[in-house]
């Protein structure tokens, strides 16, 4: 997010990151700011918020819209309509005064919308070396640039895209039974009723999840394997890609 509002101002800049990987970051960045006068600094005394739309999507956003000034970020989630708004305040801000008449959820709430919607997030849904860009989504996202200047992938991901195949995605998945509360091994194998193998289990909750599929095996039955135990699921292609995106 860009805290300066000119270009004739000191530039500052807020990333969002996943909390889990934040020192590693940090360090990252600090090895590519070179000598330049670039400080970085983690915002340990701010509170980040997802403004979930419901039925009363258009009354939050004439709320949100009346609000503003109480909040340092208040913006539509660059991901996609569907996730809402992110919301940035000091810690101990009143929610309810923000946004009137809302309801706070927990981060579980949270989750399971972003696997209903096939949203990846943090380093469990996009292991680093591991993921990658465009099977991602990021692309239907706002998450990568075609005319930007080199990146790392750039070479890959830029001959990829003008090639337009891209075999497998991640796709929102939801289960036949629940999910074992001890959780799922990473890269859990998921395979077609033959026993062909269809993709790989990221992360999920409860009957949700979602995970790295074959787009050929998306409308066949699949089952996610477990220790001996094979669980039914169904993917699904979400609303909010673009017509053409089950290429």
């Amino acid at each position: 997010f860009r805290l300066h509002e000119s270009p004739e101002e000191e530039p500052h800049i807020l990333l969002e990151c996943d909390s889990g990987v934040l020192d590693a970051i940090q360090k990252h960045l600090k090895l590519y700011k070179i000598r330049r006068k670039v400080n970085i600094a983690p915002c340990l005394d701010l509170s980040l918020w997802a403004v979930v739309p419901g039925e009363r999507a258009g009354d939050i956003a004439s709320s949100l819209t009346q609000c503003a000034d109480q909040a340092l970020i208040l913006t539509p989630d660059p991901r996609t309509e569907v996730m809402g708004w992110r919301l940035v305040t000091k810690k101990g801000a009143n929610l309810s005064e923000i946004i009137p008449g809302s309801r706070i959820g927990n981060i579980q709430d949270y989750h399971r919308h972003r696997y209903k919607q096939g949203v990846p997030e943090g380093v469990k849904d996009l292991p680093p070396g591991v993921a990658l860009p465009l099977e991602s989504n990021l692309a239907y996202m706002n998450g990568i640039s075609f005319t930007k200047g080199c990146y790392i992938g750039q070479e890959l991901t830029a001959r990829t895209h003008h090639m337009g195949v891209i075999r497998k995605r991640l796709l929102p998945v939801h289960f036949s039974a629940p999910l074992p509360k001890d959780g799922v091994p990473e890269g859990a194998e998921i395979s077609t009723e033959a026993g062909k193998s269809a993709g790989k289990f990221r992360a999920g909750g409860g009957e949700l999840g979602i995970a790295l599929l074959r787009l050929a095996n998306v409308n066949e039955p699949l089952c996610l394997n477990l220790a001996g135990d094979r669980v039914k699921l169904t993917a699904s292609i979400p609303e909010w890609w673009p017509k053409a995106a089950s290429k």
